[in-house]
C-alpha cells in the first residue's frame, strides 16, 4: 500500500488538474549529429535571446570514450530535468501556501553508475536552500519543499531514487 501522505499528495494533484482541465501536453524536442559524439538539440517551443530556435550543444560525457568536456551531456540534462521541476514545483506550491521567500537555490547531482551491465542514473541528490525572510516561515518552507519534492512530475516520472537535503536559512543570517 502506499505511503498516505504520497497518496494524498498524488491525489491533490490529480483533482488540480482535473478541475483546471489538464489535457495530455506534447513537449517537442529534435536533435541532428554535427560532428563526432555531438549534436544541436533543438525546441521548436524555446527560443534563447533573438534566436529563432532554442537550440545547444549536446554531447557524450568526457567520462566515456571520445566524450567531450564542457558541453552538456544527457546525464546532465536528466539531473537539470529532476532538479528544474523541483524549483518550478517550488514556486507554484509557495504561491499557494503564500510563503514569502528571497531565494531559492538548488544543486543536483545525479549518480550514474553500471547495473547489471547496463548504466543507469541511479540517483539524483537534490540540494535546495530556501532564503525566508521571517523565522516564524521556517517550518512553512519545509512543507513547500516536501509537497514539491512529492509532486514533482518528472521525479514522479523516473525510476531513479530522488532524495532531497533541504536547508531554510533567514535574510541577513547567511
Amino acid at each position: 500500500m502506499p505511503n498516505p501522505r504520497v497518496q494524498y499528495l498524488y491525489n491533490s494533484l490529480n483533482n488540480w488538474c482535473n478541475q483546471y482541465g489538464m489535457e495530455p501536453h506534447i513537449f517537442e524536442v529534435n536533435i541532428k549529429w554535427t560532428k563526432e559524439r555531438k549534436g544541436t538539440l533543438c525546441s521548436p517551443d524555446v527560443t534563447f535571446g533573438s534566436q529563432e530556435r532554442g537550440c545547444f550543444d549536446v554531447a557524450t560525457p568526457p567520462q566515456f570514450p571520445k566524450g567531450m568536456q564542457g558541453i552538456w551531456s544527457p546525464e546532465h540534462l536528466f539531473t537539470a530535468a529532476i532538479n528544474s521541476c523541483l524549483m518550478t514545483t517550488f514556486l507554484a506550491i509557495a504561491e499557494n501556501f503564500k510563503l514569502e521567500f528571497a531565494g531559492f537555490d538548488c544543486t543536483a547531482k545525479g549518480t550514474l553508475e553500471q547495473v547489471e551491465g547496463k548504466y543507469l542514473m541511479t540517483e539524483v541528490l537534490l540540494e535546495p536552500e530556501v532564503t525566508i525572510l521571517r523565522e516564524e516561515d521556517r517550518e512553512k518552507a519545509l512543507k513547500v519543499l516536501q509537497k514539491s519534492e512529492v509532486a514533482c512530475l518528472i521525479s514522479n516520472s523516473v525510476k531513479s531514487k530522488v532524495s532531497m537535503n533541504p536547508v531554510i536559512r533567514i535574510v541577513g543570517s547567511l
